[in-house]
């Protein structure tokens, strides 16, 4: 396997992309995309007290306590930005807080993952299409930007059909960042404390939505 080209710099944050072997769908129910964010908020730790297989034998109240207790203790390989999961690919914007852990977090997701969607599918062989991708961020500009292409993401390759089908899309983080979702997964503030309020930041996403959509158009259209 090649040297990556980027190196991954702790405290530096990074936009992380991955898509199924040959484009095929990666996530193909509603537990699949569960599975995978179940993983991400799992392996983010750097001590991990029970083995994945033991954990999921437990009760779902004790896998969540154990999860919050993850939250808390904050000892982390990295710290999750923003993300949003597709039928064939996946986005996350990370932080890497400890020496190579972008490269471990993305290793355990992925071995993780692909063994039980291998098993549950029957399907043999790699499931995503080699390493990850990495993109180092380098101002916030470019943050702001890269957390915006990512929640436009469901909108732009049409997957939801309009902005309230995007508010609500459940395996993106920016139901999150404006407020409407239950749940906190991500470090969020690097992103929101640049505007006054989360509605600013939803004008934000929302400003550049049909222009990402019809570049999507055109992508598509010019491989096809």
């Amino acid at each position: 396997m090649p040297a990556r080209i980027i190196p991954l710099a702790t405290n530096e944050i990074f936009h992380v992309l991955n898509r199924g072997t040959g484009s095929i769908p990666i996530f193909k129910t509603q537990y699949d995309y569960q599975k995978f964010i179940e993983l991400m908020l799992f392996y983010q730790n750097s001590e991990i007290p029970v083995r994945y297989s033991k954990f999921l034998s437990l009760t779902i109240d004790i896998r969540n306590q154990i999860l919050k207790e993850f939250a808390k203790n904050k000892k982390h390989l990295i710290e999750i930005i923003a993300y949003c999961l597709m039928p064939t690919h996946f986005h996350l914007l990370l932080r890497q807080l400890m020496e190579n852990g972008i490269e471990k977090f993305s290793r355990k997701i992925s071995d993780s993952y692909s063994h039980y969607f291998n098993i549950k599918t029957e399907r043999k062989g790699g499931l995503f299409e080699g390493r990850f991708q990495a993109t180092r961020i380098t101002s916030d500009q470019q943050l702001l930007h890269v957390s915006r292409y990512i929640h436009l993401n469901p909108y732009s390759s049409f997957l939801v059909k309009d902005f309230v089908a995007l508010e609500k899309y459940p395996y993106s983080s920016f139901p999150e960042y404006i407020n409407n979702s239950p749940v906190s997964r991500c470090q969020k503030e690097i992103v929101l404390n640049q505007f006054k309020k989360p509605e600013d930041y939803k004008d934000f996403v929302y400003d550049q939505a049909d222009y990402q959509k019809t570049l999507d158009q055109i992508k598509h259209q010019t491989f096809e």
